[in-house]
């Protein structure tokens, strides 16, 4: 969904790209590139439109999906 509106800005691009790539082959995207991924959309107004475009439902999916794994894959740390 990220990949779909980010063409106005070439790193989100490339990045969503990579990970899109990547999960095509059936391999893991780190958890801090999908970190990145998130801060930059909505650091980019991103979100507006895939709400427009997608619905409020399928954005919400979308983040969540996106914020498991990313709280799977990171380590946990100690204090």
């Amino acid at each position: 969904m990220i990949l779909s509106e980010s063409a106005g800005h070439p790193e989100l691009l490339r990045v969503t790209r990579a990970a899109h790539d990547r999960l095509s082959r059936g391999e893991r995207v780190a958890h801090t590139d999908l970190s990145w991924m998130l801060k930059e959309a909505a650091r980019k107004n991103v979100y507006p439109a895939l709400h427009a475009r997608y619905g409020a439902a399928a954005f919400d999916e979308m983040v969540v999906v996106l914020s498991r794994e990313i709280d799977r894959q990171a380590p946990v740390r100690s204090r």
